[in-house]
């Protein structure tokens, strides 16, 4: 559906006003879609977030840093993120022997169970994107890209 419809305007100063609006929209409508995949599994993104960088690293641990370094939103607090995982289980978090201000993060059994779970629902995700081509979601991955310069 056109970005005009979606959010009832008519008028943008310019295309590039335009695609920013459209980006932004775009953006809290696929965090939306997410959502409602992963509340199947009592996560949140950002959440999936952190168990998909830590079972990329496993078997080695990773720091708080190296996390908020990897993360797709730069805005959340990776801190609290782990300790919500480590409630649930998902993860563990011990003090770094070499530099006790630091702790290391990895994910359990458990947490790379969930995400093979998750991994069973790729077609789910990929559907999201039914509206455009292979061709298409190529050629918007390299205009990204350049956005970001």
């Amino acid at each position: 559906m056109k970005l005009e419809n979606e959010i009832k305007q008519k008028k943008f100063r310019n295309e590039f006003h335009k695609l920013a609006v459209n980006i932004i929209y775009t953006h809290s409508w696929l965090q939306y879609s997410y959502k409602n995949l992963f509340n199947k599994f009592n996560i949140t993104s950002n959440q999936f977030n952190i168990l998909r960088i830590l079972r990329g690293q496993y078997p080695k641990p990773c720091s708080i840093n190296l996390l908020r370094e990897r993360m797709l939103d730069k805005m959340s607090d990776a801190s609290r993120l782990v300790d919500r995982l480590v409630a649930k289980g998902l993860v563990n978090r011990t003090i770094c022997k070499e530099d006790r201000r630091k702790a290391n993060v990895l994910i359990t059994e458990k947490g790379l169970k969930l995400l093979s779970e998750i991994d069973k629902l790729e077609n789910e995700f990929d559907k999201i994107f039914n509206n455009i081509t292979k061709k298409e979601a190529i050629f918007l991955n390299n205009l990204l890209d350049k956005l970001r310069g």
